[in-house]
């Protein structure tokens, strides 16, 4: 019974952080508009996320200590993430967000294939389903009809993106970090993350804390720090410990769909059947994630109900 309320704890926390996630858009498109680039919005969202990370460990009576070898991992987990933010943000300059929202979702075929190279995972027919789905789904929201331009350096760097967001779901799961409080490894790897975006504005001679013309922005900036940062990634950490680094890999599908609905709600965007065909099939790849194994059992008993078939495409194999 405890294992399945883990495993009901774990899908849920997934779909949360990946809805969370998807609320990026909507607290850091007015502050791209005021003129910020994307390491002063990083730098201003993982500083402001410590605090409120903080308080929540205080909160829940959890504890700031590690393991002195933990550090080492935790500072190499901060600098993954870091990239992969960075890598992602720089890539919007080459190409359409939308193209690069899909070339990122690489990163869970890239997470089954490292658990299945370095850990001898089996990615099962369901899996290799789940991700086809997924992938077929959030191309079909970030399609642009009218076609798009793709770069080369764009692309590399979505791809960048994508590789170390993959290595760094596999580290928290299979280091000995799986079992740390999910929100102290949260706080150690966006402190740790902070660093770079500190190094880069100072070598830039760019302001820390730019001038916001509006407190609306400072809004953003803690809307920013909160949603996709804290809880995002403090529940991404808790499905990872909880169901394994290739289901919520899949799960993170579910970003996107909360993209679309904030497009839709709050900025004016269209709700076209391509994108409601979109829509249905991640729902339904998230569904089969989550049930996979009631539905493997069911269609195992009817494979053997034909027998003979199943010898015919062993034969023809």
């Amino acid at each position: 019974m405890s294992i399945m309320k883990n495993s009901i704890k774990g899908y849920a926390l997934g779909v949360i952080a990946a809805a969370s996630y998807g609320t990026n858009p909507l607290f850091a498109i007015p502050l791209y508009e005021a003129g910020l680039g994307p390491d002063s919005v990083l730098f201003l969202r993982y500083l402001v996320a410590l605090p409120v990370l903080a308080a929540m460990i205080l909160l829940r009576g959890r504890s700031f200590k590690v393991e002195p070898r933990q550090i080492l991992t935790l500072v190499v987990l901060g600098v993954l993430v870091a990239v992969s933010s960075l890598t992602l943000f720089t890539s919007y300059n080459y190409m359409d967000v939308g193209i690069a929202s899909t070339i990122l979702f690489v990163y869970p075929i890239m997470v089954a294939v490292i658990m299945a190279a370095v850990y001898k995972e089996k990615a099962g027919w369901m899996t290799i389903l789940c991700i086809a789905l997924a992938t077929v789904g959030i191309g079909l929201l970030m399609g642009n009809p009218g076609g798009g331009f793709v770069s080369l350096a764009g692309t590399l760097l979505v791809v960048i993106s994508a590789l170390t967001y993959a290595i760094y779901i596999v580290a928290v799961n299979k280091t000995s970090l799986a079992r740390v409080a999910t929100l102290t490894v949260t706080f150690y790897v966006l402190l740790f993350g902070l660093g770079l975006f500190l190094a880069r504005l100072l070598y830039a001679g760019e302001p820390l804390f730019p001038a916001l013309p509006d407190w609306k922005l400072w809004g953003c900036v803690v809307g920013l720090a909160i949603f996709p940062t804290a809880l995002s990634f403090g529940c991404t950490n808790g499905a990872i410990q909880s169901i394994g680094s290739t289901p919520t890999a899949i799960l993170g599908a579910f970003e996107p769909v909360t993209a679309v609905i904030i497009g839709v709600l709050a900025f004016g965007e269209v709700l076209t059947p391509r994108i409601i065909c979109g829509l249905l099939l991640i729902i339904v790849a998230v569904i089969f994630v989550i049930a996979g194994p009631g539905i493997s059992a069911p269609l195992t008993h009817v494979r053997k109900m034909f027998p003979r078939l199943r010898r015919r495409i062993s034969k023809d194999s």
